[in-house]
């Protein structure tokens, strides 16, 4: 992935037993969780590309949020915040090639920001 692709889809849910029949039945999804990411089951869509996750809503995550591929977090970060983005989560380690955060821009909108491993072993 290059900087500026989408490279992951979080959705919202309350139920996964619910969410991974619905998302499966109606596009195709496969859906399992990955062993070190226990209760976040991932999804893949049918073109083996396009992913994301099943994650629990809760105050602050109700609607899905894309995540952006970027060369540097802490650039982005700064690049977003002057720009007049706020910073909703720091930077945090998913692994130790791959970190996340998240931005809301100017507009309020929740934007996942990952920096991290190309060689495909990342979620």
């Amino acid at each position: 992935m290059a900087h500026g692709d989408i490279t992951h889809i979080d959705i919202p849910v309350t139920d996964f037993a619910q969410a991974k029949k619905f998302y499966s039945t109606l596009f195709g999804w496969q859906i399992a969780e990955v062993p070190g990411f226990e209760g976040y089951p991932m999804w893949q869509a049918p073109n083996q590309i396009s992913g994301g996750g099943l994650a629990p809503r809760s105050e602050g995550f109700s609607q899905p949020r894309s995540y952006v591929e970027v060369d540097s977090i802490d650039d982005t970060v700064g690049a977003a915040t002057a720009a007049g983005a706020t910073v909703l989560m720091e930077k945090a380690e998913i692994s130790p090639t791959s970190w996340w955060a998240v931005i809301s821009d100017p507009d309020g909108n929740a934007i996942g920001l990952y920096e991290g491993s190309t060689d495909g072993s990342e979620a």
